[in-house]
């Protein structure tokens, strides 16, 4: 029997919001839905009769509305940007002080510290959730990184914990249903609150940055093993699905796997990875952290170059032009152990996703410190460990990391990440050289490793680059026998160039 009124709402019905939908319905939960277009309700309700919870249609906002318990709670699930706000607006319209508006979308951070502000001033509470695990994610169970009101969280959090993935609480591992497709009880919830204001849906931008790295980093793996050794999809199918079993377990990997031994459903022949056109497509959420590591001034050059890596694979015509003119070494065949440089290329994998997540947690490091919140990196690990695309064994080592020290500064200072560097970094080195030699682009392998080796160095040749800048502009040097945050100054011009107090 229905209830009078339903737990939560949702509004926007594409794929994602008709699959959250119903992981929340499947785990008892009474949902109210609105769409803009009211035959795509309809429609959505009537395919799905039987659900634990129910569906309840509604057709106009008010009706939407006047469906949820009190304090209402609704989630917003369409384009973020323009179209979030219109939907925001329009719910302020129909909600009383004290309801929550809840924000699943990808959106900018600094709008949801826009939009949880503006709504407190209106007595409406707000929460903005990173919701990662794309469209499967949603249905059986996502990780998600809400942020905003942490009383308006406690509201949400029974629900949040129900729909969650789930990982085993000593392994961390993944908990899967009891039959394929079935949503998953027990277990730790892949879901914490993350923080103030906009903190989730940063957390959630950091995470598809990272996100960005791992895919171009297996690519990487994937071009060496065709590049040096003209090793075959299938042949590289097996050994992803080999590495899948030990250090580098994840979700990313898996499919790498399945891809690879993947054939063309047209052809029946040739391998579909060979069939489809070498331009990837991006949504923004790797560039926006791209641009807010150089603006907080954190270094993250990995996950910028798996941007960059997007950006030169889209001109397509420019590079087959450019292929026929531009040279690089000449064509030959690696002579080396075979076994060898694939171990090789999988500790390069390895040693530079270290670094890319170092690079990821110290960015979300320096941006509690910016907007005052208090994240825990141990726990934003442990959320990850489940439900998303970057799901991994890998990440229970971070949670392990920063149960050790909560302080730590660097992943790569942790004693296990810093151990296992050391051990493969030999091959890593090989791998980075090797690339250069054969003429095959590695961009993320070559800056996660310019970056350890950088991170490492207690003197970089920036003292030149600071000497270059107090030349013509008279930017000022420190010295390296004078205590931190006193500046001095040479007098170029003077033909006697002394050295001057800023």
């Amino acid at each position: 029997m229905a209830k009078t009124h339903s737990d939560i709402g949702l509004i926007g019905l594409a794929v994602m919001g008709q699959n959250l939908a119903l992981n929340i319905a499947d785990h008892g939960f009474q949902i109210s839905v609105y769409n803009r277009t009211v035959e795509k309700t309809d429609k959505f309700v009537a395919d799905n009769p039987n659900t634990p919870g129910g569906l309840v249609g509604t057709k106009t906002l008010q009706e939407f509305a006047a469906s949820l318990a009190k304090p209402r709670k609704a989630i917003i699930l369409v384009q973020a940007g323009k179209a979030t706000d219109a939907v925001i607006d329009g719910l302020v319209s129909v909600f009383e002080p004290g309801d929550i508006i809840i924000d699943g979308g990808n959106a900018l951070w600094t709008d949801t510290i826009r939009r949880e502000k503006a709504l407190r001033e209106k007595g409406l509470r707000f929460i903005g959730s990173g919701v990662s695990g794309g469209e499967e994610g949603a249905r059986f169970g996502p990780s998600l990184m809400p942020g905003g009101d942490p009383a308006a969280f406690k509201e949400l959090k029974p629900i949040w914990e129900a729909v969650a993935a789930k990982v085993d609480a000593k392994t961390g591992k993944p908990i899967p249903g009891a039959k394929p497709g079935q949503p998953v009880t027990g277990g730790v919830p892949c879901t914490t609150y993350i923080g103030e204001n906009g903190a989730g849906h940063y957390v959630k931008m950091v995470h598809n940055g990272i996100e960005y790295g791992d895919m171009q980093m297996i690519c990487e793996a994937y071009a060496l093993m065709s590049g040096l050794l003209g090793l075959k999809p299938a042949e590289q199918a097996a050994i992803f699905a080999e590495w899948n079993k030990g250090a580098l377990d994840s979700f990313l990997i898996e499919i790498t796997a399945d891809i690879l031994q993947q054939k063309d459903p047209k052809t029946k022949k040739k391998a579909f990875v060979d069939i489809v056109l070498d331009t990837a497509g991006q949504k923004g959420t790797g560039k926006w952290t791209s641009v807010n590591a150089l603006d907080m001034g954190v270094a993250a050059p990995t996950i910028a170059e798996s941007v960059f890596a997007r950006c030169i694979s889209a001109i397509k015509e420019e590079r087959v032009a450019a292929s026929k003119i531009l040279k690089g070494p000449a064509k030959k065949n690696y002579r080396g152990s075979k076994k060898a440089l694939i171990q090789a290329i999988h500790d390069a994998l390895y040693c530079s996703k270290i670094c890319s997540y170092a690079q990821g947690f110290q960015l979300m490091r320096t941006a509690q410190k910016e907007y005052n919140w208090k994240l825990n990196f141990g726990e934003i690990a442990q959320i990850w460990r489940g439900g998303c695309i970057i799901r991994a064994a890998f990440l229970q080592k971070i949670t392990e990391a920063y149960a050790r020290n909560p302080d730590l500064a660097n992943l790569l200072l942790d004693p296990y990440f810093n151990k296992t560097v050391k051990a493969a970094q030999e091959n890593w080195r090989k791998v980075v050289s090797l690339a250069a030699e054969y003429g095959v682009p590695a961009p993320t392998f070559s800056s996660a490793l310019a970056y350890y080796d950088s991170y490492r160095s207690a003197r970089l040749p920036a003292n030149l680059l600071q000497a270059q800048r107090d030349y013509f502009g008279a930017h000022t040097y420190e010295r390296v026998d004078q205590p931190r945050g006193k500046f001095f100054h040479v007098d170029w011009p003077e033909a006697k160039r002394p050295q001057l107090e800023a």
